[in-house]
């Protein structure tokens, strides 16, 4: 009994830690897709993310960015996104984009979902 008592206890845990777990993917559809997409897409208010990582800021062609953000010089590493993707008016005063997000493993998980996504 006490065996199938702690055999349980781990199982629920291993559960627990698997829900616990960020998908990169989900946290981008359920937060970021309403002003971004992957691939260019009319109305959208953001530019397209595909390839983001290691690009040149506002670089990705046919999206009128922002004069704070054409004239960052930033490239978007994963720490430099981090960093906007946290606080973007602290990172670029400025900028369009306006929401960031508090939670650190939602913003590690989204880059590295971006990194994965390649144009």
């Amino acid at each position: 009994m006490k065996f199938q008592l702690t055999l349980a206890a781990i199982l629920m845990g291993m559960a627990t830690s698997a829900a616990a777990q960020v998908s990169g993917q989900q946290v981008f559809e359920q937060k970021c897709t309403m002003c971004h997409s992957l691939q260019p897409a009319p109305g959208k208010m953001g530019p397209p993310l595909a390839g983001v990582v290691g690009r040149k800021a506002a670089a990705a062609p046919g999206f009128a960015y922002s004069t704070a953000l054409k004239g960052s010089n930033i490239t978007w590493t994963a720490d430099q996104l981090d960093a906007f993707i946290k606080a973007p008016g602290k990172t670029v005063p400025g900028t369009k984009m306006l929401l960031g997000e508090a939670d650190a493993a939602k913003r590690a998980a989204v880059i590295q979902y971006l990194t994965s996504i390649k144009k």
